[in-house]
């Protein structure tokens, strides 16, 4: 896992982080298929991410990327929808906030949620100048936590392998 500096905010536990957002999905919410929006449930990702990661870092935080989002069932409306968000992984100033999105049916209520989309998304501390911040670091509680924590590390990894490959080619 990635050292802190000394200088950094005493670390909090994963489940110090953990942020549950639900709604219900409405008419308003739908495409032209039928089906809730996928900016929707993007907006809501966003939220529910932004929240864990607020809490974490103790203050601001800003999305600085989505790495990934994956929608892999359709939300209806009138489906009572929850985002459960928490931080993966601390770096000095960044931290990757991982979200699951289960959806209630409307019409199964008795049935166990249905996963719905899955997403990773980069925050960065901001002080009120909006300048970066050290965040704290995160500290894994459980042996999944840790496998969060090891994965979290592999996406960044590809983030900047794939930043220094773009770098390159636009330099040659």
């Amino acid at each position: 896992m990635t050292e802190h500096p000394s200088t950094s905010p005493p670390g909090k536990p994963t489940s110090y982080s953990r942020v549950t957002l639900s709604r219900i999905m409405t008419a308003v919410d739908v495409n032209l298929y039928g089906n809730v929006h996928g900016g929707v449930l993007m907006k809501f990702v966003d939220d529910v991410a932004g929240a864990a990661a607020a809490r974490h870092s103790g203050g601001t935080a800003v999305t600085a990327s989505i790495d990934e989002i994956v929608f892999s069932e359709p939300v209806r409306v009138g489906d009572l929808v929850h985002a459960h968000a928490q931080v993966n992984w601390t770096g000095k100033t960044s931290m990757e906030v991982g979200v699951r999105v289960v959806a209630e049916r409307w019409d199964s209520a008795e049935d166990e949620p249905v996963r719905v989309a899955t997403a990773y998304l980069v925050f960065v501390g901001v002080d009120v100048g909006g300048a970066p911040r050290a965040v704290r670091p995160v500290l894994p509680e459980t042996p999944e936590d840790e496998r969060r924590c090891r994965e979290a590390e592999i996406r960044r990894a590809h983030r900047l392998a794939r930043r220094r490959a773009i770098q390159a080619h636009r330099a040659g």
